[in-house]
């Protein structure tokens, strides 16, 4: 992989349930180091295209590459699945997703929700984890919830330990599939600072929201999608002070009389 490979490309994608056509062809990169945030109205693909990018959806057509890995592909149509387990492994290991709905075990700690998936997947020593683990729920700002269970927690402690758990898999990029949605405005505020420090340390980030003014301050690259199409995309200074399409300034006007 040379410096200026894409972490993330999606090249061309199709993905459709049955009859009904979800993404119609959509292409993006995530650079290293770049946040890169999907927009747009419920249904337009934007979580669809990120569970594709993840292998978590299996699209009927186009390309996936990870750090200039192409995906191998078996079948065609609504029979293609990746023909590499161990490929597909290899790949989710190094893009940690963070859910909407947090996905915490409810009988395990916080510390033991953060340290199973490199214990158990990555078969790393114990002793290191846990050191690691500790760190990433200080760097989230619930170092002091080592030991609790995740129904003792507000939703925004939740989120951010799930956003620890992400970390301690050390991934090359994080996918954030609306992190905050979920959650009353004020714990929402508690996310939108961890993911904000996460920008700023230099993180690949692909992250879905309907937070527009998070989307605004964090990201390098926006995507607007409509319909399962790529609608705009740019910097955010322009998509959101200047936009083009009038489906984008229609949909961002609703989104400001929210």
């Amino acid at each position: 992989m040379t410096s200026d490979t894409p972490v993330i490309e999606i090249r061309d994608l199709h993905k459709a349930y049955g009859d009904l056509e979800v993404i119609k062809g959509v292409s993006l990169t995530a650079r290293k180091g770049e946040v890169v945030s999907l927009i747009g109205s419920s249904g337009s693909g934007k979580s669809t295209l990120l569970r594709c990018a993840n292998l978590l959806e299996h699209s009927q057509q186009g390309d996936v590459l990870f750090q200039g890995e192409a995906v191998a592909w078996a079948g065609s149509g609504a029979a293609r699945r990746p023909s590499s387990p161990a490929q597909v492994t290899r790949i989710r290991t190094n893009l940690s997703m963070v859910f909407q709905q947090f996905n915490l075990w409810a009988h395990m700690t916080v510390l033991q929700n953060v340290m199973e998936a490199p214990v158990t997947v990555l078969k790393r020593d114990p002793a290191e984890v846990e050191a690691k683990a500790r760190d990433y729920l200080a760097k989230v700002g619930i170092g002091d919830k080592c030991d609790v269970y995740p129904a003792q927690m507000s939703g925004g402690q939740q989120q951010r330990a799930a956003i620890a758990r992400a970390l301690c898999m050390e991934p090359q990029a994080l996918l954030f599939d609306e992190p905050t949605s979920a959650l009353d405005p004020e714990l929402e505020q508690e996310v939108v600072r961890v993911i904000r420090a996460l920008a700023e340390e230099g993180r690949t980030m692909i992250i879905v929201t309907h937070d527009m003014q998070m989307a605004a301050d964090v990201s390098d690259h926006v995507v607007f999608l409509h319909q399962g199409l790529i609608e705009e995309e740019g910097p955010p200074a322009r998509l959101f002070g200047m936009a083009q399409s009038e489906r984008l300034r229609a949909f961002l006007n609703a989104r400001q009389a929210v």
